[in-house]
């Protein structure tokens, strides 16, 4: 854009996007987009932005434009940059502007200025932009400036999580006296303000604190120099009590508790007095803090519709205040030293916190419409007071053992005789302090079981909580559902601890409230009660009624879904298991039912698992497969309906494994063959949905490795199943696709390589440049670790003329790269220690193994990545990385592989050593390894040209290569690749016999490759060559 005349320009095109005429506002959009690509277009937006006798709106709209300007063009490397980038010489007039008008006496503009230098910092300080902190500095001293003040804290505030380790210990001394002076006068500085200050205080504590570990003593001098002011002020915020659930009114309360949570967690060595200080403040705020809480949350008074939430997106509200609160308290009780302070108040710790866990009026509203949310709430840690009081009280367990015990226990009967009086004074919610108490207990039940058992504690659990029980079996279901929903919880949490009689009377109620119109709650926790008690009861007490439980498990499993259909699966279960033969009465009626939930949440891999796990306490335990071949080969009716909605790509359950023969096992494959594999190859061509092609592929894999060569003539037309592999192993590996949507596509080129590797053998040349280019185009370690291990498969296909198959790739182009093997050998290099599984690791390794064995010339004039060359101390900030980018040494292939190998050696030899000190069952399991098959494949020894050397070490290394050679049982791809040949190759024997062979055969190559070997991996390789 032109100097002149840019700003009259730009507030008309802003103006125009203001008009109400469709076509004016377009022409104006698309010419400041257009303008966003000119030079000068940022500096202009800035001027708009800081011009003050340009209207308000204008300016504001600028201003959003400039932060979007800043994301999209200010750095190359960020993730959501478009070109053109700003030039250097504009990159400093904005900054001057920005700067100059930090100031700004409009409070929104201020804002939006303060933001965009802080974005501008993130990426330019301090190395580009040095004199950021001195002018911010300047502005929080300038006390005259209030204006200053508010636009300097605010970039300071959104800059402070970029500090690091070589500015903090510089700027804390400057920076506290004016943050001090901000937090210590209220009489100047509005509490929004001084809330701010805390907020970089807490800040430079937590940075401080991540020092600690390393400059233990600069970082102590640190804070001991600022912790006698700060707790003075700690105490005089903390003193003011919490009367509002508006964040605005505890703003400084809560980041006061989060610059204390951050010292006591990073300082625990602080002097006890210290924070001794400020506990009567802390507790003072705990107290009014509940009071607040109980009339607004707990009893509904106040109108909780509106949530706010500050500049990092967490929630600002009272509930939020509460859960920072227990955070603290759960690390002071955690702290040995401070634990000894508040020792003597745990019983009130946990009187407090009982009452903050009691139901809302939200949770109350929340749980009566939407059963699912209950469960969901109930089974998973959620982010709310009552998780957060029950982690407070497992940490008082811990911290105080069987007194900590017997303060909850009395706690929680004072509240539970609290939540009596209230009955008998005739309060509506008198039930919410009798759950809580119960709810708390039930947090704490394996601890309270165990202390029953000993019989160490003051307070015997089994009368308090028999006592609770037995008060509620007198109380109405429909009136008090939450109440009786918790009370089947615990007893199905303390089973072993109350009496016989109650628990069976409670096993009766749940049976009948299953059956009968209460409330969802309530048949949640009979759920729980009879999943529980059903296999722990008297038969005779059960063989009466199993028949309507079952009926009624089964009435409530067409009425379920989501979180309750797992629960109710499990009770089904435990009904099942206890019914005995009676169970199979129901059999024809539940089966089909139970077909039908699997087939619709065959998604949902928990809910399909149970399902099939029904079906095998009903006697199939041939599911596995039978339910495969009678669907796919026969499909009832609901099936068609299944097939149109969740597609057969969505078969993430299904897996060719079972008790069946060879023969079955074909039969059952060529089934869904023959009903499914068309399609699932026309949704890996043609879909656009990523989870879809990745289940798809994973099909396609599991077809290749159960039906192996035999589905090749599956498909009618010669040569057509094989053509539809390979288009689809195309699509899979464009480079335009995203990286994501080729995750899966390594184990289905590894089925190709190992089912049928004479039919896939022409095609390689051209599988080969596919992975390249999908490689060279995908940012997924994951996914170019995958096909690094197919390139290591073919490397093993291609023995014994492993030579053969380094020309192919030297005759293969790589764009950026000479050839193919160049690119592949820099990335594998690089990747080597990032892949995963005992299979991946083997191929890998021995494929590496393989190559430096040719002693091919080509692969010593590769150079790939070697060394982290450390060029500065401390953190790397953005701007920092950008300057000093991270820098490696460049070595030839063959010493990197050989140093790989050399590393693989080690790692074993280390496994071995941690297992000499392991109990003698383990030794068992070494002994069994080193009595097993060591022998080596003839073809791999024969295709490296290794000579097979009796070595004494040998067989002990089996044993250290334990952890390679394991077999993962629950792993679906060690499924597919446990007929693989090279799973019976021990890794220890193959590297005792490359080092061994090179170190005989080629003495002066070994000792150069010994030469860029650490000490470590140095002293592996001697290890194996001197035995």
């Amino acid at each position: 854009m032109e100097a002149h005349g840019d700003q009259r320009w730009l507030v008309e095109c802003l103006t125009a996007t203001l008009d109400t005429a469709r076509d004016v506002r377009a022409f104006a959009e698309e010419s400041l987009r257009q303008a966003s690509l000119l030079p000068g277009y940022g500096a202009a937006l800035t001027k708009v932005t800081i011009n003050k006798e340009i209207p308000f709106g204008l300016r504001q709209l600028a201003a959003v434009l400039l932060k979007q300007f800043i994301k999209q063009h200010w750095q190359e490397d960020e993730e959501n940059f478009v070109p053109p980038v700003v030039s250097a010489s504009e990159k400093v007039v904005i900054r001057q502007l920005l700067l100059t008008s930090l100031d700004d006496s409009n409070g929104k503009i201020r804002t939006a200025i303060s933001m965009a230098v802080a974005a501008i910092g993130q990426q330019d300080w301090p190395e580009d932009w040095p004199e950021l902190l001195p002018v911010l500095l300047k502005l929080i001293g300038d006390q005259s400036n209030g204006n200053g003040v508010r636009g300097a804290l605010r970039c300071l505030a959104l800059l402070s999580d970029d500090l690091d380790d070589t500015c903090v210990p510089k700027l804390v001394p400057e920076l506290f006296p004016s943050l001090y002076r901000i937090i210590s006068s209220p009489h100047l500085y509005e509490n929004s303000l001084r809330a701010k200050a805390f907020a970089i205080v807490h800040s430079c504590i937590s940075m401080l604190g991540s020092m600690s570990g390393v400059y233990k003593r600069d970082t102590a001098s640190l804070i001991t120099s600022m912790l006698d002011p700060l707790i003075e002020q700690f105490s005089i915020v903390l003193n003011s009590p919490v009367q509002s659930q508006n964040p605005d009114d505890w703003s400084m309360q809560m980041e006061v508790l989060k610059c204390l949570l951050q010292l006591v967690q990073n300082f625990p060595r602080l002097p006890e007095a210290k924070i001794s200080a400020i506990l009567p403040a802390l507790w003072q705020t705990f107290v009014s803090s509940f009071k607040t809480y109980h009339l607004s949350y707990i009893q509904g008074a106040d109108d909780l519709d509106s949530v706010s939430y500050d500049s990092d997106g967490s929630e600002r509200s009272l509930e939020s205040f509460e859960i920072q609160l227990f955070e603290l308290w759960t690390t002071i009780v955690g702290n040995s030293r401070l634990a000894k302070v508040i020792g003597g108040n745990i019983k009130e710790l946990a009187y407090y916190t009982i009452a903050l866990q009691q139901i809302t009026e939200e949770q109350v509203q929340s749980w009566s419409r939407d059963a699912n949310q209950y469960v969901a709430d109930e089974d998973d840690l959620t982010y709310s007071c009552r998780v957060s009081g029950s982690l407070l009280l497992e940490e008082v367990v811990t911290a105080y053992e069987d007194y900590g015990i017997d303060s909850i226990l009395e706690a929680s009967q004072m509240r539970f005789h609290e939540s009596r009086e209230l009955k008998e004074a005739g309060s509506a919610d008198w039930w919410r302090l009798h759950e809580a108490s119960l709810f708390a207990l039930g947090s704490l039940s394996e601890q309270l079981s165990e202390a029953q058992d000993s019989g160490l504690t003051k307070y015997n659990v089994r009368d308090l909580l028999e006592q609770m029980l037995i008060d509620i079996m007198g109380t109405g279901v429909h009136q008090y559902p939450f109440l009786h929903a918790r009370a089947f919880s615990n007893v199905a949490k303390f089973s072993t601890v109350i009496s016989k009689g109650i628990s069976e009377q409670y096993l009766c109620n749940a049976a009948h409230a299953i059956a009968s119109d209460v409330p969802p709650p309530v048949k949640v926790g009979a759920c729980r009660a009879l999943a529980q008690l059903l296999p722990e009861s008297n038969q005779n007490l059960i063989q009466p009624n199993i028949m309507g439980i079952l009926s009624s498990l089964v009435d409530l499993l067409r009425q379920a879904s989501d979180e309750t259909l797992h629960l109710v699966l499990e009770t089904l279960q435990s009904a099942i298991k206890s019914g005995g033969e009676q169970s199979t009465l129901i059999e024809p009626v539940i089966s089909p039912i139970i077909l039908d939930v699997w087939a619709q949440h065959i998604a949902d891999p928990f809910i399909s698992i149970d399902a099939v796990e029904v079906l095998e306490f009903l006697g199939h335990q041939e599911f596995s497969w039978m339910l495969t071949a009678t669907c796919f080969s026969n499909p009832p009716n609901n099936w068609i309906h299944f097939s149109e909605t969740q597609g057969p790509a969505r078969w993430t359950g299904c897996r060719f494994t079972g008790p069946f023969d060879d023969g079955t096992q074909t039969a059952v494959v060529k089934a869904v063959f023959d009903t499914c594999f068309v399609s699932t190859v026309q949704i890996v061509l043609e879909s656009d949905d990523h989870g879809e092609m990745q289940n798809a592929t994973e099909c396609l894999a599991a077809f290749i490795s159960g039906g192996q060569q035999e589905l090749l003539v599956w498909g009618g037309e010669q040569g057509h199943t094989l053509k539809m592999l390979l288009d689809a192993a195309s699509r899979l590996l464009d480079p335009a696709l995203e990286s994501s949507v080729s995750l899966f596509v390594g184990s289905f080129v590894l089925q190709l390589i190992l089912q049928i590797p004479l039919h896939l053998s022409p095609h390689i040349p051209d599988l080969i440049a596919a992975i390249v280019r999908r490689m060279q185009t995908s940012s997924i370690t994951g996914l170019k670790s995958s096909l690094i291990v197919i390139i290591a498969r073919l490397v093993h296909m291609s023995a014994p003329n492993v030579d053969g198959f380094i020309n192919l790739l030297l005759s293969i182009p790589a764009q950026g790269y000479g050839n193919s093997l160049v690119y592949i050998m820099s990335e594998w290099s690089q990747l080597q220690g990032e892949i995963q599984g005992a299979y991946q690791i083997k191929v890998t390794t021995t494929a590496l193994a393989l190559l430096i064995s040719t002693r091919h010339p080509e692969l010593s004039k590769v150079e790939v990545q070697g060394h982290l060359i450390k060029t500065s101390a401390g953190i790397t900030t953005r701007s920092k990385a950008r300057v000093t980018p991270d820098q490696w040494t460049k070595i030839p292939l063959p010493a990197k592989i050989f140093s790989l190998l050399a590393d693989t050696l080690a790692e074993i030899q280390e496994q071995i050593g941690a297992g000499d000190d392991d109990d003698c069952e383990e030794d068992s399991d070494w002994e069994e390894v080193q009595n097993g098959d060591a022998s080596i494949s003839d073809d791999i020894i024969h295709s490296a040209s290794v000579p097979s050397i009796a070595n004494p070490s040998v067989e002990h290394l089996n044993a250290m290569a334990k952890v390679f050679d394991e077999d993962d049982d629950d792993s679906y791809d060690d499924d597919l690749t446990k007929t693989d040949p090279l799973n019976e190759v021990k890794l220890a024997d193959f590297l005792t016999n490359i080092f061994a062979n090179l170190w005989e055969n080629d003495r002066p190559m070994f000792e150069y490759l010994c030469q860029g070997l650490s000490d470590s991996q140095r002293s592996a390789v001697e290890q194996v060559l001197r035995r």
